[in-house]
């Protein structure tokens, strides 16, 4: 009976230049590698150190990338080991089995969406005109499952934030704040749900985690044992449950620290 192991990608296991958080000095920096390329530009990277442990990883365990992004921006991801049979897209709006769209997992999720929450246009249209131009770069929806927005961090009104994420609860949404993105999301789009499909095809007996945001607390919390870095949305707000533990790295560091705690317990014998 396999180890499941779903981990968030980005801020997790993977990180762009700007969340790197390379505080040591420059000659005991990390060598890094370049696991995604977006427009003929380097993208994401974590430490060769971290590519090992997952390329180990894969043999002891089912390995399921779990992420918000779309599919399309997943698919530039290139990690080491081998190709995940399993991938969490859209917050769990899409499972994809080798790569492909599980159209049956989909219709599901598209069912409960319609049945529990506000519809998607609805909160479009008041992300469109109550967000200020001022801070707003741009105007996203993903995979028409749920809306982000990326902003000028600095210029965005803390209050602004708080009160969508009360307007939203009333209508079965949840925000999130990432960086420069403002996630508005569906509350039954979650990855957990996704998770449990995966465990329940994998038949696993023991389900390990990691994430660093408010999207990524019922993965956490779903999970038999899970880890958060010392970054991010949770960490900030210092969340925390009894099966999880906070780590004190931050950065690509923590991803390093991810992966092999993630090793570590795949390996533990039952």
């Amino acid at each position: 009976m396999p180890v499941l192991v779903a981990s968030d990608l980005d801020r997790t296991l993977i990180y762009s230049s700007a969340a790197l958080a390379l505080t040591m000095p420059d000659a005991r920096a990390p060598r890094l590698l370049c696991v995604e390329v977006h427009e003929s530009r380097p993208l994401s990277y974590m430490t060769e150190a971290a590519a090992q442990l997952l390329t180990d990883l894969g043999d002891s365990a089912v390995f399921v990338p779990t992420t918000t992004r779309t599919r399309k921006q997943y698919q530039r991801i290139n990690l080491p080991g081998p190709q995940p049979a399993y991938a969490i897209c859209a917050n769990g709006g899409h499972l994809l089995v080798d790569g492909v769209t599980d159209h049956d997992w989909h219709a599901q999720v598209l069912a409960r969406l319609a049945d529990e929450c506000a519809p998607l246009d609805e909160i479009r249209a008041h992300l469109m005109t109550s967000a200020d131009p001022a801070w707003v770069r741009k105007h996203r929806v993903a995979e028409d499952l749920f809306a982000y927005l990326v902003v000028e961090r600095e210029l965005l009104p803390e209050e602004w934030v708080k009160e969508l994420a009360a307007w939203a609860e009333n209508r079965g949404w949840t925000v999130s704040l990432q960086g420069r993105k403002i996630y508005a999301v569906p509350k039954p789009l979650t990855k957990s749900a996704a998770v449990r499909e995966v465990v329940r095809r994998t038949g696993a007996h023991l389900t390990l985690a990691a994430g660093d945001s408010l999207l990524d607390a019922d993965l956490l919390l779903a999970a038999d044992q899970g880890w958060r870095p010392g970054h991010g949305e949770l960490a900030d707000s210092g969340w925390n449950a009894p099966a999880i533990s906070a780590l004190p790295e931050r950065g690509v560091l923590a991803g390093e620290r991810i992966a092999r705690e993630f090793l570590r317990a795949a390996r533990q014998p039952i």
